[in-house]
This record gives structure tokens, sequence and C-alpha cells, in this order.
């Protein structure tokens, strides 16, 4: 019984012990819970914290985009002209050749003694046209004393005819012969890259069999085959045309679709468009210095067809979406510290930036983070760059903190087409709402 009662104290204990910490926990919990509720409530007019960048000038390509595939500019396929044994394999798989380099040799024998055949032939045939003239030679002086009748003289002006026929086609023997024999070595026709050797040493090739020795491919330059919608049409052929003799610049881009890999120039649009898929085919042409194209890969590609020249942009997270009419609009800081809504139009947009045809000017402010309790006319402070970037901001440039007066303009005229934007960065956003009051 002592035992049983002594347990049973203390588990009472344990327990008491455990609903103190409890209480004590959780009840000085809620107290500042509430007390920080009631005081959120009673900040809905205070500042917001936002950040800001302004609007810049700049450059902004226009780019269509497409997918393509590599192609070899010129591809050969080495097959041998004549019959034989392979006597030698002359090059490396995946080497470097230039045209006219030896690939491989093929038995010369039987070719040679061909050659030296036919060579004989017109050494024989060439003596007897040379005797043959001389014959001639006497029997026109013996015609002019009636030696000879006009009849032998004319059977031996055919004669030698007859022989000089004969030398010319030996010479046309000669030459097959020595063509055959030329085609004992193979060459190959173009500069360009090995690829996995076909045939080995020591097997015996024929010409009527077509069998393939190795594949040379051109891969410096390279080709690049892309198709674009036939909606697209039209703005590539006035490109073309305003672009003159200078060809557009194509780029090829890598897995991540926006580095670029290589810069080319469009070589051709083909002449009619592909009525299965509605696409027209295009042909672009890469150096490829750093073999950084390979034959067959597919790759992304941009078209550049035209440049916007000293327009607004700002970065695509600032502008958000609404209700109509006033469909986009940002949010401008004011001299003053608080927020305007202003209806925008935007010209085009990409990952990088927006380019703002209505609404916005050079230098103006426009709010980037913060978008969750702004409405018009919202008082604001805006924060520092530091804070911006600790914050996981865009990593742009911010304005200076509330209490200073407008930003002045900032034109980036020398800002490259092709650099991104480092304000966006920052996955798009849309308000929460739309803009409480129109501007």
């Amino acid at each position: 019984m002592r035992a049983g009662t002594r347990r049973l104290l203390r588990i009472g204990v344990l327990g008491v012990v455990i609903a103190a910490i409890g209480f004590a926990i959780f009840g000085r919990g809620q107290g500042p819970q509430k007390k920080g509720s009631a005081g959120r409530r009673g900040d809905a007019t205070a500042p917001v914290s936002v950040v800001a960048t302004a609007a810049q000038l700049a450059d902004v390509p226009v780019y269509l985009d497409g997918v393509g595939t590599t192609k070899a500019l010129n591809t050969a396929n080495i097959t041998s002209l004549v019959d034989g044994t392979l006597l030698s394999v002359d090059y490396q798989e995946g080497q470097e050749v230039k045209k006219g380099a030896v690939l491989a040799r093929v038995d010369p024998t039987t070719y040679q003694a061909q050659l030296d055949q036919a060579v004989a032939k017109k050494a024989l045939d060439e003596a007897q046209l040379a005797n043959a003239r001389r014959d001639l030679d006497r029997y026109i002086n013996l015609v002019k004393t009636n030696a000879v009748t006009k009849q032998q003289e004319d059977t031996q002006r055919a004669m030698v005819a007859q022989l000089e026929a004969q030398v010319k086609l030996d010479q046309g023997a000669i030459d097959n012969a020595a063509a055959y024999l030329k085609w004992c070595t193979i060459i190959s026709p173009i500069d360009g890259r090995t690829g996995i050797r076909l045939v080995d040493q020591g097997n015996v090739v024929h010409a009527a069999g077509a069998t393939t020795i190795v594949v040379v491919t051109q891969i410096q330059p390279i080709a690049l085959l892309f198709t674009l919608p036939q909606q697209q049409l039209g703005q590539v052929n006035a490109a073309i045309l305003k672009a003159g003799k200078t060809p557009l610049a194509v780029e090829a881009l890598g897995a991540d679709n926006r580095t670029v890999v290589d810069r080319g120039t469009l070589q051709v649009v083909n002449n009619q468009v592909d009525q299965t898929t509605g696409t027209i085919q295009l042909k672009a042409e890469f150096p490829n210095a750093n073999l950084q194209l390979w034959p067959g890969q597919f790759v992304n590609v941009r078209l550049l067809i035209d440049t916007l020249h000293d327009v607004v942009v700002i970065p695509p997270v600032a502008v958000q979406r609404g209700p109509p009419p006033n469909t986009n609009f940002v949010y401008v800081v004011q001299a003053d510290n608080t927020v305007a809504v202003k209806p925008v139009s935007v010209g085009q947009q990409s990952e990088t930036q927006a380019v703002i045809t209505r609404g916005v000017g050079a230098g103006d402010r426009v709010v980037t983070t913060g978008f969750t309790q702004l409405a018009d006319k919202r008082a604001v402070t805006v924060a520092p760059a530091q804070a911006a970037q600790g914050n996981g901001g865009t990593g742009a440039a911010a304005d200076p903190p509330a209490g200073g007066g407008a930003a002045a303009a900032t034109p980036n005229a020398a800002a490259r087409p092709d650099e991104p934007n480092p304000a966006s960065g920052k996955r798009r956003r849309n308000s929460e709402g739309a803009p409480r009051a129109a501007p």
C-alpha cells in the first residue's frame, strides 16, 4: 500500500508541474499576440516600405524566337571508286582534315599495269604514224614524176589519218587508266571532321557496292535550320528589305534559353510555307569557332529583326495587372513620398525588361517590391539598395529613403541591347487587387 501511494503521489506532482509550465508558456504568448494584431490594425495609414527603381532609356532589340536543328554545312560520304583491297587507313577517327588530305589507299597494282599497257600501246601507234607520214612524203614526190599513181598517194594519206586517230584513242586509254590509278588514293573532298571508321584495313572494297569508308562533315562553319510561324513571315521579309545587303543577325541560345552560344547570319528563307505545320523554314550560318554547335543538335534561336532606339524600359515585375480599362498599371513614387497609380501601355516585354510606350517617362521611380498594402496616394518609404538586396529584392540600385526629392532622369544610352536588366531578377507578381483610385 505504501508503494502504491508513493507512486500516485509522484504522478500527481508531475502533472501539476507540467500544467504550470504549459500555462506559463501559452498564457504569456497570447497577450503580445493580441497586442500586435491591434497594433497592425492601428497602422493602416503608416508608410509602406517598398523598393523602387528609375525608368531608363535604352536601345531594345526585337527578336523572333524559334527552334531549329544544326546541320553540317557540307557532308561527304567517302566511298571507293575502284575495286581492290584496302591497303591502309590514313586518318584518325574524329580528326580534322583539309581538302585533299589522304584518307585511305587501295591496292594499285592492277591499275598501274593497265596504265603501263596504255602507254606502251600509244608508243607503238606513234611509231607507225611516223613511218606512215614519211611514206606519204615520198608518194607526194613520186606522183610529180608519175612514178606512182594518185590513188596510191590517197591511200597513204588515209593511212596517216587512221594512225593519228589511233594515237588519240591511245591517249584516252592512258587518261582513263591514270584516273583509276589516282582513285586508288582516297582523299577528302572538303575541309571537315572525320567520323567513326566504317571499313577496316585489309577488307576488299567495291565501286559498285558504294561501301562508305568514312563520313566527313564540315562543321566550321555550321548551318542551322529553324522554323517560324507563317504569321511572322511578313516581319522577316520587311526586315530583310530594310537591311539591304546586310544579312540579319541570328543568335543560338543555350539550354537556359538565355546564354548566347554563337552568333551567325541569316542565309535564306525557304520559298514556300509548309502547309502541314503552317511554318516557314529558314537557314542560318554560324562560325562555330569553339565547336559549341554539333550536327543534329536541337537549338533555340532568335532572329533580330529590329532595334527600338531610346525607349523607356522598366523591370517587368513593376507592371501590375488590374481590371479593364486600365489593365496594365504601375505604382510611381511621387516627390512627396506617396505612390500614384499610372496606367501604362506595354510595347513588348521579355524576362528582363518591359518597354513602356505610354504612361511612364525616363526617370520616374516605379515600385518593384512591396505591392501588398499599396493604394493610390498611399505614403511609402523607399528602402535603400542594401536593404532591397538583403531582403531578396531585385538587386537594382534603389532610390534614396523617404525625404528626398524626385529622382532625376538617368538615360542609359550606352546600354547594350542584349544585356539583361538587373532589376528584373525577381519573378513577376500581380497586385492583390485593382488600384483603389483612378489616377
